[in-house]
């Protein structure tokens, strides 16, 4: 059960005090404080559901990759029954590391240590001179299996968490499962991974990252403001404020600090097909002349048959295209030029895995659909490799970004400053909005990033009693 904790930090402040939910302020000093971030580890990284992996980046029994919950490593492998499983990849013989590669394939992960070896679902098979009974006889062997997640499989995305007794996975998406599943499980074959996700260290605290996923829009207008000077997105520089993307829509917040940006349609045809007039153009026409990125013409069909059709009508005219899960990824599911002048699409996933409070480790997962031509595929990988991840122009914005918010709060002045989030439009549905969870129409303001740290708050002042 959740109850109100009275953490107090080394030097008596506590953490409740840290963000003032009436004036939406949060301390600085959020970006920089060891025993803070100690306890973001427990209290959100060891109870939340966290991204791990893709399914289709372990297909074959006994397939693995190893990530990371936090500061905990983890396994992620399948086993003979097709079964996904998560489990700490240490020993519990005297704590060593089981799996020291990255990926593979093993039917069995055997300590270098003492040998004590183990199945892909985590069950200890034994240790080395079984009739000596190496492994002692305190312990039964049903007992000395790696320590095992709770494990949920969504839309071919593995996520895991150590709160066993927790919320469901469903309970932890609540209404934005509608929205999410207009991404994620929208076709037949579904989405595959195109190779390990990008990996890099910025150093910035975890949290200057993760917050920015809950659908800030405001950034868009300056950090990205070259993209659009360049044509990249928009039409030329004077058209920046009105056309920059994600800034006039719909966003979607939630009670668990999940975001969307649902961006209508008529800003995407006039971007990328210069047409502002779509009065004539039903349903249909519009995901025939403009599918959702990713998706090519012959597979449009399908996404009637995997949605109700609230949710087919939406992507028509205003699609969920970038956003956040709580607490560490971000969603970019966007429109994107190609070098010869036609439009494409990105989709891609980010994690931010925090590695000390000055450091988090970015991944970044490229998909496209299993489905889709090979030519295509080969233009989707190109658009987010152009776009996204170590080379791409949007992060090589917004992680310069990060690093200097996370050093100025290291200052002993610069520590007492505030994030402020002032500008908040209001819940405001349209009355022919077709979705739950909080609905916020108009240019994009704070709401859905303070949502975010809601969320944070309720749970970083909250204990398991």
């Amino acid at each position: 059960m959740l109850t109100e904790s009275k953490s107090v930090l080394a030097d008596g402040t506590r953490v409740e005090d840290l963000i003032n939910r009436e004036t939406r302020e949060v301390s600085m000093r959020v970006l920089h404080d060891r025993e803070l971030y100690e306890l973001e580890l427990e209290r959100l990284f060891a109870k939340t559901w966290l991204l791990l992996a893709h399914d289709s980046e372990i297909p074959k029994s006994g397939d693995f990759v190893v990530r990371a919950m936090g500061e905990d490593q983890v396994i992620v492998s399948r086993d003979r029954t097709n079964e996904v499983h998560v489990m700490l990849n240490v020993c519990p013989h005297r704590g060593m590391r089981i799996c020291m590669g990255e990926a593979g394939n093993a039917q069995v992960h055997r300590c270098i240590y003492h040998g004590w070896a183990f199945k892909p679902n985590g069950d200890f098979i034994g240790a080395p001179i079984e009739r000596e009974q190496m492994h002692g006889d305190v312990f039964a062997k049903s007992e000395l299996g790696l320590r095992k997640a709770r494990v949920a499989v969504y839309g071919g995305l593995i996520f895991a968490t150590w709160n066993i007794e927790g919320p469901s996975f469903d309970d932890f998406l609540g209404e934005m499962k509608w929205y999410l599943d207009m991404l994620f499980c929208r076709t037949d074959g579904g989405l595959e991974c195109v190779g390990p996700p990008q990996r890099f260290i910025v150093p910035a605290n975890w949290k200057a990252a993760a917050e920015q996923s809950a659908s800030d829009g405001f950034h868009t207008l300056t950090a990205h403001r070259s993209l659009m000077e360049t044509g990249q997105f928009g039409n030329d520089e004077e058209s920046i404020y009105a056309n920059a993307p994600a800034m006039y829509g719909i966003d979607i917040g939630s009670p668990h600090g999940h975001s969307l940006r649902c961006i209508p349609a008529e800003t995407t045809f006039s971007m990328f097909m210069g047409m502002s007039d779509l009065k004539n153009l039903g349903t249909e026409e519009r995901l025939q002349l403009l599918p959702p990125p990713g998706i090519p013409k012959e597979l449009v069909p399908q996404l009637k048959t995997h949605m109700d059709a609230k949710q087919y009508e939406l992507l028509a005219k205003a699609p969920p295209q970038v956003g956040g899960m709580f607490p560490n990824v971000l969603i970019a599911f966007i429109y994107a030029p190609r070098e010869d002048g036609k439009y494409g699409g990105a989709l891609t996933l980010h994690t931010y895995v925090p590695k000390g409070p000055d450091h988090v480790e970015f991944l970044n997962w490229i998909f496209v659909e299993k489905d889709a031509p090979e030519q295509m595929k080969r233009d989707m990988v190109a658009n987010a490799v152009r776009t996204t991840g170590t080379s791409g122009t949007i992060e090589q914005d917004d992680s310069d970004m990060w690093p200097h918010q996370s050093r100025a709060a290291r200052g002993v002045i610069g520590r007492q400053g505030t994030f402020k989030y002032g500008a908040m439009l209001g819940q405001n549905k349209p009355a022919d909005w077709p979705g739950g969870a909080y609905v916020y129409e108009g240019f994009t303001k704070d709401d859905t990033q303070w949502d975010w740290w809601q969320y944070y708050f309720q749970l970083m002042t909250a204990n398991n009693k």
